[in-house]
């Protein structure tokens, strides 16, 4: 294991020196800064817009405080400009708008509203915000009785009922009043960051098929040979590239982290600290340990990156095949095909991490069963790693074809 630790070191080391590496590793981080302070330099839209109202209601204090309690981008302000005036003064006034609040429009049920061409096109579904008070006034004109104005005020709403079988319905209303809805945010966030955490050091392991390819057709990998074992260097690299793609994430975190607190009001810290995050990270882990067993050992058998057959490149397609499934599985995390793609282990990573973000029950005896599964094809698959990395490595000439890699698996 000293062995492997060297290796790993060296690949470490390597790939910092790596000047692509260094700038993928600064790059990304940089870009997502640039789509956070770009658009807020350049967004000349953000001036208020001038409103002024002609208030014949007496209304004018509710609408303000509507106004101030939506935060709406405009300076309101109360005139005595006619009716008759507005609609010239509208087109002069650069981010200006009139509402005539008149009696004759309240009867008629059609409020005039002028605005200047630059005003943009979603004022009138903003101004929309003031129709509560003028609504309640029509009301209190209607001669009706404050029950009766209390319930049409309350209004009706549709929701979304649950089918409950007899024994749930049952229950009493002190008992249903105390059971309260689930968090959406509560696995949602932790389940975004292990993600994350899966899809970076996945990417980065990729770069495991290319050294080992690299080192095969520059004959580097005889003389490591002659020092340590194949398996030694095998598990060499992983470790390594697992080190790599674990930095390159604090390395982003670190950026994008105070940009999601300062752009995003939300309580990132406090959902994403959670005793689950611990699990979401260990089936991570278990993709990653996964696909660069895979990678490493596909890398041996490449001769050359630019001959690469259509077998390694979709090997290297694995990671990313429960993107196809996505649609099924996001309509229904619990549904037949979610749970089928959750035990088949090249897809089990991306598809629990999917699943358990979107559930607010977790099922934990198939979350058993499928890392029990994933662990065991991960030995399976290092196991034969192994063999196809220690004939793989030192064949030169050619790419090896599916019948020789099945035939390194037996020998």
């Amino acid at each position: 294991m000293r062995n492997s630790w060297k290796v790993a070191k060296w690949e470490i080391k390597r790939n910092l020196k790596n000047k692509s590496f260094i700038i993928s590793l600064i790059i990304t981080p940089i870009i997502f800064m640039l789509f956070a302070f770009i658009p807020s330099l350049f967004n000349s839209e953000d001036e208020a817009t001038q409103v002024l109202i002609l208030d014949e209601l007496d209304v004018y204090t509710q609408v303000e405080e509507i106004v101030k309690s939506t935060e709406l981008n405009w300076e309101l302000q109360q005139t005595d400009i006619a009716e008759a005036e507005m609609a010239v003064l509208a087109e002069e006034n650069e981010h200006t708008a009139y509402i005539a609040l008149t009696e004759r429009g309240l009867e008629e049920g059609e409020i005039p509203v002028y605005v200047n061409e630059d005003v943009g096109d979603d004022f009138l579904f903003e101004a929309s915000v003031i129709e509560t008070p003028l609504r309640q006034l029509q009301l209190e004109r209607m001669d009706l009785s404050d029950q009766q104005l209390e319930k049409i005020g309350k209004g009706v709403s549709l929701k979304s009922a649950e089918l409950e079988d007899t024994k749930e319905a049952s229950q009493t209303e002190g008992e249903a009043a105390e059971e309260t809805e689930g968090d959406p945010f509560k696995h949602l966030v932790p389940g975004i960051a292990a993600g994350i955490v899966l899809f970076s050091i996945v990417i980065t392991g990729m770069m495991i098929f290319t050294s080992a390819s690299q080192e095969k057709k520059e004959k580097v990998a005889e003389i490591i040979l002659s020092s340590i074992t194949p398996t030694e260097l095998m598990q060499g690299k992983i470790i390594g590239y697992f080190i790599l793609g674990i930095t390159q994430v604090a390395v982003w975190l670190v950026f994008l982290v105070p940009i999601a607190l300062w752009k995003i009001d939300f309580p990132l810290l406090e959902y994403l600290f959670v005793p689950e995050l611990a699990l979401l990270l260990l089936v991570a882990l278990a993709g990653y340990l996964l696909f660069s067993a895979i990678f490493v050992g596909m890398g041996a058998t490449v001769e050359d990156m630019t001959a690469t057959s259509n077998f390694q490149g979709i090997v290297m397609m694995l990671p990313f095949l429960p993107f196809m499934f996505m649609g099924p599985i996001l309509m229904d995390p619990s549904g037949l095909i979610a749970k089928i793609l959750t035990f088949i282990p090249v897809t089990t990573p991306g598809v629990l991490l999917i699943r358990l973000s979107m559930l607010e029950e977790w099922p934990w005896l198939e979350i058993i069963i499928a890392l029990l599964v994933l662990f065991i094809f991960i030995w399976l698959a290092m196991k034969a790693a192994g063999k196809i990395f220690k004939m793989g490595i030192l064949m030169y000439g050619k790419n090896a074809t599916p019948k020789e890699i099945w035939k390194w698996l037996w020998t």
